[in-house]
């Protein structure tokens, strides 16, 4: 790194503020195999724990106190914790130095969005243009039972021996199992060179810490630019079983399918989960089509309690993903002729006043619904794992969620139904972050 990218953290009016955070995305790494979900607890536990760049003219070193000691064998540390900590170093700096400049991005354009989750996708080294597409993206909670665990490592098998690499939010769970699974596929298949692709942000990685199968991390800004990430860098999707994030991806994968301009883009899109789990994704496809309609179930395909047949059609599809992208002329590596619309793209600033603000209503258009769905899902997510989210619920309540008549009672059982099958957080009991309020409630 240069001295100007090492003094963004050690110096100047910015240095507090990445410093911070730095220290919190550290803190989550070195956290990684203790089965948490509340970033405040984290927080609160290691509030003792300090990580400094310190300068010397060959490099860097870091001097770290007071980490987790899970993070050392033998005191020393783990090789692919180390890593992780050198990509989140890497990443900080990189959005704080150059994404974050104005001069550079704008921030506040659809072309100056997309641009910066290229460019920081490209400094990770996570794209590899000379590849034909095979990164599968999988989505899914980290709260799942043992039984979907084992499905999502079954699929993973089956992916990995068709040759398909795994991008998943890097997590423990539902974001693990795809690549312990596709693991196993690659070593019978001899393959080497594999990708493991985690993508994370800030604000989720403390509850989400990267598994130890991912061997490409990559922190992006926000969790708009992470969602646009793995829409434009994946070849293919897989939805497992999940929670409140899992319905914010699905809500955010829709507003961009559904969007005209994307009429002819070929994303396959697959739910999939064990015999159990078809009630969830009835739930799922029954709340999709009432916001939407009956049309919106031709942009996914359901696949119950078969994970070899996942495995056979997402290689069939991404080999149309192939053909597509020849006869485009798109990239391989970046799926730049997709429209994200502007909305998806703007970060939301979750307040109990914004949330408040927020309407379901079914006299919006699909996209302006999809838009207000997928931030009642994020408000969602952040109460109950970010660490501002756990504070902002612990002093001020719950969070309002207003919905028309139409809406109230199934957006609410959605939400009921998450949190009685256990996916709203790891431990203990539940306690709702948000209330669905009747619209003028």
């Amino acid at each position: 790194m240069s001295q100007r990218e090492v003094d963004a953290l050690t110096s100047g009016a910015r240095h507090q503020r990445l410093q911070t955070l730095f220290r919190n995305c550290a803190l989550a790494v070195l956290n990684t195999g203790n089965e948490t979900d509340n970033a405040a607890a984290i927080f609160d536990a290691y509030h003792d724990f300090s990580i400094n760049v310190v300068k010397r003219t060959r490099g860097l070193q870091l001097s770290i106190r007071n980490a987790p000691r899970s993070a050392l064998v033998e005191n020393q540390m783990v090789e692919g914790i180390r890593q992780h900590l050198f990509a989140v170093l890497r990443d900080i700096i990189y959005i704080g130095t150059e994404i974050e400049d104005p001069s550079r991005y704008d921030l506040t354009s659809t072309p100056g969005i997309t641009d910066a989750v290229f460019q920081i996708l490209k400094h990770a080294r996570v794209m590899e243009p000379g590849v034909k597409p095979n990164l599968v993206v999988c989505w899914g909670g980290h709260s799942i039972s043992r039984e979907e665990y084992d499905y999502t490592k079954e699929v993973g098998y089956h992916l990995g021996l068709r040759r398909l690499d795994i991008c998943t939010g890097c997590g423990p769970g539902a974001m693990k199992g795809p690549m312990k699974g596709a693991a196993v596929g690659h070593a019978k298949q001899r393959l080497s060179n594999t990708r493991f692709v985690g993508l994370t942000e800030p604000g989720i990685i403390a509850a989400e810490p990267p598994n130890p199968l991912v061997n490409h991390l990559v922190i992006m800004p926000d969790i708009e630019k992470r969602l646009e990430a793995f829409t434009r860098l994946g070849h293919g999707i897989i939805v497992f079983p999940g929670g409140a994030g899992t319905a914010e991806e699905i809500l955010y994968l829709m507003g961009i399918l559904l969007d005209p301009a994307n009429k002819n883009v070929e994303l396959p899109v697959i739910f999939t989960g064990p015999a159990d789990a078809a009630e969830y994704f009835n739930e799922m496809d029954r709340f999709l089509r009432l916001l939407f309609g009956d049309e919106v179930s031709k942009l996914y395909n359901v696949i119950i309690g078969d994970a070899e047949e996942v495995g056979r059609q997402m290689s069939r599809a991404i080999k149309r993903v192939h053909r597509a992208r020849r006869k485009t002329g798109d990239a391989y590596y970046f799926n730049w002729l997709m429209r994200v619309p502007p909305a998806h793209q703007q970060p939301f600033d979750v307040s109990h006043d914004s949330v408040a603000a927020l309407r379901l209503s079914k006299t919006l258009s699909d996209a302006e619904l999809a838009v207000q769905a997928r931030r009642a899902f994020s408000a969602i997510v952040t109460g109950n794992v970010k660490d501002n989210g756990v504070r902002m619920i612990a002093r001020h309540g719950p969070f309002s969620l207003h919905a028309d008549k139409t809406l109230v009672d199934a957006l609410d059982h959605l939400l009921r139904s998450f949190s009685a099958q256990g996916r709203m957080q790891l431990h203990g009991e539940y306690k709702p972050c948000y209330q669905v309020v009747t619209q003028g409630g």
